[in-house]
């Protein structure tokens, strides 16, 4: 069998609830995460898909349970986050790349070749020496990817990755993202550009004040009568 959801899920989480404070941000999600998705997540600001993603990446505390498949060395999946404003160091382009290479243990022989391909990748490599911090927004995010392809992530997450961009830098990130989703990378995003769920996912997940309401493949998400909060929603942006 080839569907995603036969085979055991890379990520799963049953009942988690994340508070900060007195606030519950996240409440009782059931949600699984299988190998090769490309999932979407949809919803107003605030409705906690940032939050879902950093607790996926498991950088949250939270109540309930996440569930991490392991391989046959009782390793998790490698993984690696990228935010709508990228974390880029007071450093060369090339230099974000070696450090992260470097914190990723990456064996020393290998850093300088993939840090040169992933330049490559992401038509950066005449920008190697400028400062990362002097780019455009675009280049920015570009880098920002080239550095997480070039540890070769099984998992990647992405918080509204081309928010802020210009239509020219939006098309070229996305075309990277559906790359790295063409070679196997599970790619979870969030993001309020329905045309770009609809381009890059295979299932969308629709979040409300915390609670997820809808969980579809794509085609049926956009094409099938929808709970009332999130056809409220669709018929907002699309306006």
């Amino acid at each position: 069998m080839n569907s995603a959801t036969d085979q055991a899920p890379l990520i799963s989480l049953r009942g988690a609830t994340v508070r900060f404070g007195v606030h519950t941000v996240l409440h009782g999600l059931d949600f699984d995460v299988h190998r090769g998705e490309r999932i979407a997540l949809l919803g107003a600001n605030g409705s906690g898909k940032t939050t879902l993603l950093r607790l996926l990446h498991g950088q949250l505390s939270h109540a309930g349970s996440r569930r991490v498949l392991l391989d046959g060395q009782g390793r998790e999946p490698s993984q690696a986050m990228l935010f709508q404003r990228p974390f880029l160091l007071r450093l060369s382009v090339w230099w974000n790349l070696m450090l992260a290479l470097w914190l990723a243990g990456v064996p020393s022989a290998q850093r300088a070749p993939r840090a040169r391909l992933a330049l490559e990748r992401v038509n950066l490599s005449a920008h190697a020496q400028r400062p990362a911090r002097v780019l455009s927004g675009g280049q920015q995010q570009r880098l920002a990817l080239a550095r997480a392809w070039a540890v070769r992530p099984q998992l990647l997450f992405l918080d509204e990755p081309t928010a802020s961009l210009d239509p020219s830098a939006k098309r070229d990130v996305e075309a990277l993202i559906a790359e790295f989703a063409e070679e196997g990378m599970t790619v979870l995003m969030s993001t309020h550009n329905l045309g770009q769920a609809k381009r890059l996912a295979s299932r969308v997940v629709y979040l409300e004040a915390g609670r997820l309401i809808v969980d579809r493949p794509t085609q049926a998400f956009f094409t099938e009568r929808l709970p009332e909060p999130a056809a409220q929603f669709l018929s907002g942006e699309r306006a």
